[in-house]
């Protein structure tokens, strides 16, 4: 077990125009953000784990379920063009102030992907330990999505987003591994997250998690897909 000082920083804010109450909305019989929570709870490197919420509700919920809400996040840091950057370095700040100290690492887990593991968290904190990167940044590959498969239009034509100088109809299969982030962790050592206003820094590593654990909940219809995946695991 690491002896780094980590926290976790789990965000949620009350409002959700995709999916309304989104963070907290029944999801196979549990509120969603409980789901990060218990992975959370249940990671063997983790030292603290909050949820910064403007939400009476939310925090009400994280407390029943056994981690803090130290503080009612505020209005600046609430609304749909608050960067996620900022909400977490207030948090940072703000625990920093109350406990006297600094921390080693900072994670942000959100609440959207539920499927996350413990065991995904912890295999992303021993990455970032042992290769004394800057962060680790879960993500996904995009299979099918491919960015040589990707187009832009242009008055009306379709132009490929990335020029090769030819059509690209190779199978699948047969195009280079291609990733995308799956929302499920970040974590990232406190210098770059605090002092280089920064999730990545120059030496971000890549934490891969399959599709069946990658759902990032932005729409109903992602909400039914991850009840789908939740059945089969």
């Amino acid at each position: 077990m690491s002896c780094k000082k980590i926290l976790a920083v789990i965000p949620a804010r009350g409002g959700s125009k995709g999916v309304p109450g989104k963070n907290i909305i029944d999801f196979c019989g549990k509120p969603l953000i409980q789901y990060t929570i218990e992975a959370a709870l249940n990671s063997k490197d983790l030292g603290e784990c909050i949820v910064s919420t403007d939400s009476s509700e939310i925090a009400s919920v994280a407390k029943s379920l056994g981690v803090l809400s130290p503080f009612k996040r505020p209005a600046n840091l609430s609304g749909d063009e608050a960067l996620s950057l900022d909400v977490v370095q207030h948090a940072v700040e703000f625990m920093e102030s109350k406990n006297g100290l600094e921390y080693d690492f900072i994670l942000m887990l959100q609440p959207t992907t539920p499927l996350r593991q413990a065991t995904d968290i912890d295999k992303a904190i021993q990455l970032l330990i042992e290769t004394r990167a800057d962060s680790v940044i879960s993500v996904v590959d995009v299979d099918g999505h491919h960015p040589l498969r990707m187009k832009r239009v242009v008055d009306g034509r379709l132009i490929n987003y990335i020029d090769q100088g030819y059509e690209d109809m190779r199978p699948r299969q047969s195009l280079p591994s291609a990733y995308i982030r799956n929302g499920a962790i970040y974590a990232v050592t406190r210098d770059v997250l605090m002092n280089q206003h920064s999730f990545t820094g120059e030496d971000c590593r890549a934490y891969i998690m399959p599709s069946s654990r990658s759902i990032n909940i932005d729409t109903l219809m992602d909400l039914e897909l991850a009840k789908i995946l939740k059945s089969l695991t």
